[in-house]
């Protein structure tokens, strides 16, 4: 019989179980009267060291912070970066992060073997306009140094209210020092979906890009593909690129446009090894080619949708292989209004391919171009002919990216670099002084965004169209 499923599956986030939440009941294969008894034994030996610890240390104990640190001690035992303990307030910031809008830098971090990393800063967010990736790792915030920091800890000092400002050091894979990153903090809208119509070969090709999956999502993309169909369409792409995840009814909902009932869309495995199919109800496949562009920062419900359309219809990915986390958690509030999240069972792609630390990879590899691939300038100190620093050799990257030769990308400040920068202040009403002051790279980090907007220059975009067409 087919089951359909209805869960929130987000890295670091809300789980909801099949046809209903299921919170301390025995719905995953345990024996509860022997957990229930091997509970009573373990709580007397907690009961005793608590109020050992309570009543007899040498200071005064704060009640609730110690139960607190219980509980994470436990959870931390399970070396699981997506099993959490959050307060009252941890808990409410995760459930606005659903939302249609919160205050913030909009980027989704999770924990991955110790570290604090970005799994995508949200389109058009101040973390994204910062020049914050995917995959960056954050070593401190405000100056203060994560390492062994609760991952939502980190969360609640990253988020703020709008206006104020957060500076975050980063490590990226490639460069010798960390980043210096300020963010100020905004309002991020939770617009999800943006849709277009492509031409190619003289051919409408629907285009819809997939930010996040929300709670309106499903609906939004409902509406914006009936219109394109209307129109009428030779193809379709689906851009699910630096997409961080969401509510597994979302993308389930947009499943069941694609993939027909002949195969599952994801399988369910339980501790006990058994797994479960999910199908949806559709008989017949789009009679349009569909694609799917994906990076290193698609995950979680993406990864799922990446995965169904790929194994179940046969759809082409194109891209980079995604972040890969293929676990499913349940969130179990607790009477003070905090939560416990807990992974209970992994998620497996139709041919039950588990993908967690693995990611899907693409039919088609294509990388993004060096403009998608600079870094923020951090102009402390005018930079000028014949230095040689790394904020030299990232202006000379961006400059190369967006078309002005520089005859090096070393960090040298030759006299090519000098003619550069000149052509650049030039062509953007700027003094042609030659050197590169906090106005200057400012813009120059503008025409980068700007440039990274422009359809020509996103090379998997132009590499879906034309395998569609062709």
């Amino acid at each position: 019989m087919n089951r359909k499923l209805l869960v929130i599956c987000m890295t670091g986030s809300l789980i909801v179980g099949a046809g209903g939440t299921y919170i301390g009941m025995n719905k995953w294969g345990e024996h509860s009267e022997t957990a229930a008894n091997s509970s009573e034994t373990v709580l007397s030996k907690v009961g005793k060291a608590y109020d050992l610890i309570l009543n007899n240390y040498v200071e005064k104990v704060d009640r609730d912070k110690l139960e607190e640190g219980a509980i994470k001690g436990m959870l931390s035992t399970l070396e699981d970066p997506y099993s959490v303990y959050m307060d009252k307030d941890s808990a409410k910031q995760f459930e606005q992060a659903l939302d249609s809008s919160f205050e913030g830098i909009g980027a989704e971090i999770s924990a991955e073997d110790g570290k604090v990393i970005i799994v995508s800063p949200i389109k058009n967010s101040p973390a994204e306009k910062a020049g914050i990736k995917a995959n960056d790792e954050i070593v401190k915030v405000d100056g203060e140094s994560v390492e062994g920091s609760d991952l939502y800890d980190v969360t609640q000092t990253i988020r703020g209210e709008k206006g104020t400002k957060v500076k975050l050091e980063i490590v990226r894979q490639g460069l010798e020092k960390p980043l210096q990153i300020a963010v100020v903090r905004d309002e991020v809208p939770q617009i999800t979906v943006h849709s277009s119509i492509k031409r190619e070969g003289g051919e409408n090709i629907g285009y819809i890009e997939i930010t996040s999956f929300s709670e309106d999502t499903a609906s939004e993309f409902h509406k914006a593909l009936a219109a394109q169909e209307q129109e009428g369409i030779a193809g379709l792409i689906l851009d699910v690129r630096g997409n961080p995840g969401g509510l597994l009814t979302s993308v389930n909902a947009i499943l069941e446009e694609f993939v027909t009932s002949d195969k599952p869309y994801v399988q369910i495995e339980h501790r006990n090894g058994k797994t479960e199919q999910f199908y949806s109800d559709l008989k017949q496949k789009k009679d349009y080619p569909v694609v799917v562009l994906v990076d290193n920062g698609s995950a979680s419900a993406s990864e799922i949708m990446a995965g169904a359309l790929k194994e179940a219809e046969n759809y082409t990915l194109i891209g980079e292989k995604t972040f890969g986390k293929g676990t499913v958690q349940q969130a179990v509030p607790m009477e003070d209004g905090s939560k416990i999240k807990l992974t209970l069972f992994k998620w497996l792609t139709p041919d039950g391919n588990w993908i967690h630390k693995q990611g899907v990879e693409p039919n088609l590899e294509v990388e993004k171009t060096a403009l998608y691939n600079t870094h923020p300038l951090q102009i402390e100190n005018t930079l000028k002919r014949e230095m040689n620093n790394e904020q030299v050799k990232y202006a000379q990257e961006i400059l190369t990216s967006i078309g002005y030769r520089t005859d090096r990308q070393d960090g040298y400040y030759s006299s090519q670099t000098e003619i550069a920068v000149k052509a650049f202040q030039g062509s953007n009403n700027l003094p042609e002084t030659g050197a590169i002051d906090s106005n200057t790279a400012e813009k120059m980090q503008q025409v980068v965004r700007e440039e990274m907007q422009k359809d020509e220059n996103d090379i998997q975009l132009q590499t879906a169209l034309h395998y569609i067409v062709n």
